[in-house]
């Protein structure tokens, strides 16, 4: 076992769980490069100090250059706000350094775009957490075996209802595209989409705020949107992210048709899927429920019991082990910055698409 240095930029509600996860990744899935915590990085030194006794960091600093210039911190992950991604993992690239970045890649498709081609050819990943619990693992599976044919449709949502009510005042996720809807919930549904699918060849789409002002000051960005959209291998696609969704918590749900069955999946109830097949007897055909076990992805360093589940913070420990095994193999793993930025023109064909009320080709972004 060999220890690796960890900074972390960022200590609130990511930072915290990326600190936990490379607390805890070593453990779990007993890999060869075992993290320390070596520095944190926030916004202020008291905070930053704050962070470092909560998380068991080393050394706190509130100038994220101090962390990435450190020759003890040897991997870097952003937890900060987009705006600061890009000059954040330029500079990373820079010192030769491994970046995990949290999604959205970039505050805008050129920083994307930047952050992608800094990376060139260094070890690079994005978090989409949602897509890496066992039973999504187990989805992509089944989809990509031919379990259910050829894939005809897909339905997905990432839906919410944190600013449901029109009276929660106006606040940071209020103001900017890149804290919108279509940047802040969006991007983890169109990861789902292209890693269980695959690519997106053209879209339509409509993005629109609802609450057009609430308490102390105007709303700047989307409340939602809805796209349609054609995957390249000919598949038809619909997806509806919301973040006034009355009753919805962590709505990431999706439904997968083929030509010989189905696939239905809610993050709501991440510990099931739901599994349809037309080969079976026509008086017992119908939708089954999984329950994940042992037989799922990633499920057994957790759990030896079926049906007993992972949660939230097991999907980044996932993340964790992926990233680890990246650096220590040299090898890239998805999603890359390359995947990232994937997603971010996606998001951009929508916004086009949005304003011109037209069939966009995403190359054409």
């Amino acid at each position: 076992m060999t220890e690796i240095g960890i900074g972390i930029v960022g200590g609130g509600y990511m930072g915290k769980a990326h600190a936990v996860a490379m607390s805890a990744v070593g453990a779990v899935f007993n890999t060869t490069l075992r993290p320390k915590l070596e520095m944190v990085c926030a916004s202020s030194p008291e905070s930053a100090e704050k962070y470092r006794r909560a998380f068991g960091f080393a050394r706190a600093t509130s100038n994220w250059e101090t962390l990435v210039n450190d020759h003890k911190v040897e991997a870097i992950v952003i937890a900060t706000p987009q705006e600061y991604h890009r000059r954040i993992a330029e500079a990373a690239f820079a010192q030769n350094k491994p970046v995990f970045c949290e999604k959205p890649l970039g505050a805008s498709l050129d920083d994307s775009r930047a952050m992608a081609a800094a990376a060139n050819g260094q070890i690079s990943m994005t978090g989409f957490n949602y897509i890496r619990t066992p039973a999504s693992q187990f989805a992509r599976q089944l989809i990509a075996d031919g379990t259910i044919g050829d894939v005809t449709w897909f339905r997905g949502e990432h839906t919410e209802d944190f600013l449901a009510d029109p009276a929660v005042a106006a606040n940071w996720r209020t103001t900017g595209d890149a804290n919108g809807t279509m940047g802040d919930l969006a991007p983890h549904m169109i990861n789902g989409a292209l890693a269980l699918i695959g690519p997106i060849s053209s879209l339509i789409a409509e993005i629109e705020t609802v609450h057009q002002t609430r308490p102390g000051g105007a709303v700047t960005n989307d409340d939602h949107g809805q796209l349609m959209c054609r995957f390249e291998n000919g598949a038809m696609g619909q997806m509806y992210f919301s973040r006034i969704s009355h009753g919805r918590k962590m709505g990431y749900a999706y439904e997968v048709t083929g030509t010989k069955g189905a696939i239905r999946f809610d993050q709501e109830d991440q510990n099931a899927l739901w599994f349809y097949s037309m080969n079976e007897p026509e008086d017992t055909r119908g939708f089954r429920k999984i329950l994940t076990g042992p037989a799922h992805p990633d499920y057994e360093p957790f759990c030896q019991g079926p049906g007993h589940g992972t949660g939230y913070q097991d999907q980044i420990i996932i993340e964790a082990r992926d990233f680890l095994r990246a650096i220590e193999t040299n090898t890239p793993v998805w999603p890359t910055f390359q995947d990232g930025m994937d997603v971010n023109q996606v998001v951009a064909a929508a916004m086009v698409s949005s304003r011109t009320k037209s069939w966009i080709d995403i190359h054409s972004v």
